[in-house]
């Protein structure tokens, strides 16, 4: 057992720890990149986190100065892009 998590994947649910993972890495490199972008709404691949969340969106809005994440969803279809410029 290599400590990874696997279920994630396999049951199609996030659990807390999971959304406070991707949470995390959201605030810390990714908000910067959508300012940078004036973004305002709108939904993202949560692949930023981690190969194992590719199948994950999150949907996010700003609030005040920032961002807050409003749902996360699974698309098993979805993928995702560089926000880099």
């Amino acid at each position: 057992m290599t400590g990874e998590k696997t279920h994630t994947v396999l049951q199609h649910e996030l659990d807390d720890d999971d959304k406070a993972f991707i949470t995390e890495i959201f605030f810390e490199e990714i908000v910067k990149k959508l300012k940078r972008m004036d973004a305002r709404i709108g939904t993202l691949n949560c692949d930023f986190a981690g190969d194992q969340y590719k199948s994950w969106n999150i949907q996010f809005k700003s609030k005040g100065q920032g961002f807050e994440i409003v749902d996360f969803e699974y698309d098993e279809d979805s993928c995702g892009f560089s926000l880099d410029q």
